[in-house]
């Protein structure tokens, strides 16, 4: 048995697109969103889904100061009879333990988060785009919440999953781009987190996106961190 999702759903419904509009990538999103607490001692507490928006965090959290922060992506995607699939969602959230592991966040138990993103999915279900290429974009993420200055890991945390219909990730679809081969910045060495989605690994891949952009790429093709001559991955 999983735990009870208490839901509240919200009094003020958000503009859908509308069928046909463009649909950005992560630029709109939907009512509602899944939320829960870790505090050290009574594990992940407090499951719920409530509706999408700000939230109050202590300008001290850990998470603005030592980076302890994970996110995940996946999609759902409406079908021609009009059912709803997830693809693996099971796979995503035990990346997300793997990446938890290394930046010492505690895991998330992988079932009942497939079953939160369900209940979510289906609570918001009408928001699911049915245009070519487009699909419901899901984020989970977890961030460090102690309000603390001070370099360790956190004892607190907040979960959340977070719904966006969104097109393709590039402006115009699913076409070849032009890569953008970087020499001089690295993604990932040795004994490091490159493994993980943690949210450090994309904040130093800026520079690297930036020129690249400026220069006419839509992506980086990042080399080896230690030679800098074998070809190790495209994009973040």
């Amino acid at each position: 048995m999983f735990p009870e999702i208490s839901v509240t759903k919200t009094t003020s419904p958000r503009q859908k697109p509308q069928p046909g509009q463009p649909l950005p990538f992560g630029h709109i999103f939907s009512d509602h969103m899944f939320v829960m607490d870790y505090v050290e001692g009574q594990g992940w507490i407090n499951p719920r889904i409530v509706p999408y928006g700000p939230f109050e965090i202590e300008p001290s959290a850990m998470v603005f100061h030592y980076g302890q922060a994970v996110f995940e992506g996946l999609k759902a995607y409406k079908c021609e009879d009009g059912s709803i699939n997830l693809f693996r969602p099971a796979c995503n959230f035990e990346r997300m333990n793997n990446s938890n592991d290394r930046l010492v966040i505690p895991k998330v138990d992988v079932d009942f988060c497939v079953h939160a993103t369900k209940e979510l999915v289906k609570l918001d279900k009408d928001w699911i785009p049915s245009g070519k290429g487009e699909s419901m974009y899901i984020r989970p993420f977890v961030i460090a919440t102690d309000p603390y200055l001070g370099v360790r890991a956190s004892n607190t945390y907040k979960f959340f999953i977070l719904l966006s219909p969104s097109g393709a990730y590039y402006a115009h679809g699913i076409k070849p781009v032009k890569i953008y081969v970087e020499d001089k910045y690295v993604r990932a060495v040795r004994g490091g987190t490159g493994f993980t989605k943690c949210a450090g690994n994309y904040g130093c891949s800026l520079i690297a996106q930036t020129i690249a952009h400026d220069s006419g790429y839509e992506q980086v093709l990042w080399l080896d961190g230690v030679e800098q001559k074998y070809i190790e991955e495209v994009g973040a």
